[in-house]
């Protein structure tokens, strides 16, 4: 059980993109003020199954292999949440559920959209409501608060913040996380070497060790 673990070392391009991230998230944060209700303790954004991508996972991967080193009693408390979580929503996972892949089909995403909703994710500490493996965090969740366009080019914020506030005041507060597509390209590298297609964060965690 578990998503494939990849033979590769986490990519040094990451490592500038998660610069990049964190320094336009405190750039959003700084001009949103008030208006960001993210705060240490928030799980808003910690409960529901999304689809992470090779590079997130070797992310993940080396975090916890960090953990394993250094706090190998958190990291088994993390993969045993990851692998309660996958036995509770396994018979609804729109994949195949020995690996941990996502089927590539309309079918499979039509059902994504509903499964799993109400599941906390599991490297959410339940006691502390804090992300064990915040600083290796995949992208979705890094850019999740601010306004951020999708790809039909609507602005989506998070549903607790900016109450009141006007739709200019809200673009003015627009986060651009990744201005030269350097996620892209760095997961376009990784498939020359390696094919692996999307999974949730679960599975990674579930076969870590």
């Amino acid at each position: 059980m578990g998503y494939p673990q990849t033979k590769m070392q986490r990519p040094a391009g990451d490592l500038q993109l998660v610069q990049i991230l964190d320094s336009a998230l405190a750039e959003a944060t700084r001009r949103a003020g008030a208006w960001l209700a993210c705060r240490p303790g928030c799980t808003q954004c910690c409960v529901g199954a999304f689809a992470i991508n090779a590079l997130d996972a070797v992310r993940l991967e080396d975090g916890m292999g960090e953990l394993w080193r250094t706090d190998s009693a958190r990291a088994t408390r993390i993969q045993q949440r990851a692998r309660d979580y996958i036995k509770r929503v396994e018979r609804d996972f729109p994949g195949d559920p020995r690996t941990g892949l996502l089927a590539d089909d309309p079918t499979a995403e039509e059902r994504f959209e509903s499964f799993a909703n109400d599941e906390p994710c599991p490297a959410l500490d339940p006691n502390t409501g804090m992300c064990d493996l915040y600083a290796y965090r995949p992208m979705t969740c890094r850019v999740f608060g601010p306004p951020v366009r999708n790809d039909d080019g609507n602005l989506g914020t998070c549903e607790l913040c900016f109450h009141g506030v006007s739709n200019d005041e809200v673009e003015a507060c627009e986060m651009v996380p990744d201005p030269d597509a350097l996620e892209e390209r760095l997961i376009s590298e990784m498939e020359v070497e390696e094919s692996r297609g999307q999974t949730i964060v679960a599975f990674v965690l579930a076969g870590q060790r």
